[in-house]
């Protein structure tokens, strides 16, 4: 037996005997739909513009230079079109079983509560919510792209911000402390389609008590000795295949 076809069926045993199954994902996940990740070779912390998109994303520079900011926003960090994929479809499917408790996020797409998930905590923001920085009045995401230059508030005139954790600004505590909680708890972790690097995000797998610590991704991570079984591959079609082989 092929080796991915191995770990596929040790994957499907491992969430056939698990009813605390905790996903924690990163940009690979959305890959497949289409959203770009960070720093693949087409990622985009490779593409080039005025200034480094690690800059651009940065609080400092939003309040600097909102207009530049907006530009890059909508060209490389929204992506309206993009639809779930099998990873996603999954995941929805196990928290309908009872088996998956959460879905950790480090992505701001929207697209595992467009799939059907309904408990995600999302640690980096979405970018389908939106607020007025003066009077805090909400907005979808329609707004934003529809609208010139900076988006205003309609009420007030104020600028609007997109409700994503960006360069230089905090994590919601909140957010992270029932992420550990459900880390914590859980008898199955899942971690896919992330290189593990941003902090304090990546560091949410120690707070994993368990011996079933399953890391799906392409390439290798600055984090593989930390776990139990390791599948190089796409997160979709890992995931995929997996769920078919439970229910068959």
């Amino acid at each position: 037996m092929k080796k991915m076809e191995t770990d596929v069926k040790k994957l499907s045993e491992l969430i056939r005997e698990s009813d605390n199954i905790v996903f924690f994902g990163g940009a690979g996940v959305s890959t497949e739909s289409g959203v770009p990740d960070f720093r693949s070779q087409d990622g985009i912390y490779n593409q080039k513009y005025k200034y480094p998109p690690e800059m651009i994303i940065s609080h400092s520079f939003f309040v600097k230079d909102p207009e530049e900011f907006y530009r890059f926003y909508r060209d490389r960090m929204v992506y309206p079109e993009a639809r779930p994929n099998e990873a996603h479809r999954v995941l929805a499917r196990l928290e309908e079983l009872g088996k998956l408790r959460a879905v950790i996020t480090q992505n701001i797409d929207g697209l595992h509560q467009a799939a059907g998930s309904r408990n995600v905590l999302e640690l980096h923001g979405s970018i389908l919510r939106n607020h007025c920085m003066h009077c805090g009045k909400s907005f979808d995401l329609d707004h934003i792209m529809a609208s010139d230059g900076v988006p205003r508030c309609d009420s007030c005139g104020g600028m609007i911000k997109p409700d994503v954790v960006l360069y230089e600004e905090a994590l919601d505590m909140g957010v992270m402390q029932r992420a550990a909680r459900y880390i914590s708890e859980a008898d199955l972790l899942i971690v896919g389609g992330t290189s593990l690097i941003v902090y304090p995000a990546a560091g949410m797998i120690d707070y994993y008590r368990g011996d079933k610590l399953v890391l799906i991704n392409r390439d290798a991570t600055r984090r593989d000795d930390a776990a139990d079984y390791i599948i190089h591959g796409n997160i979709g079609e890992v995931l995929g295949c997996a769920f078919s082989e439970i229910q068959a």
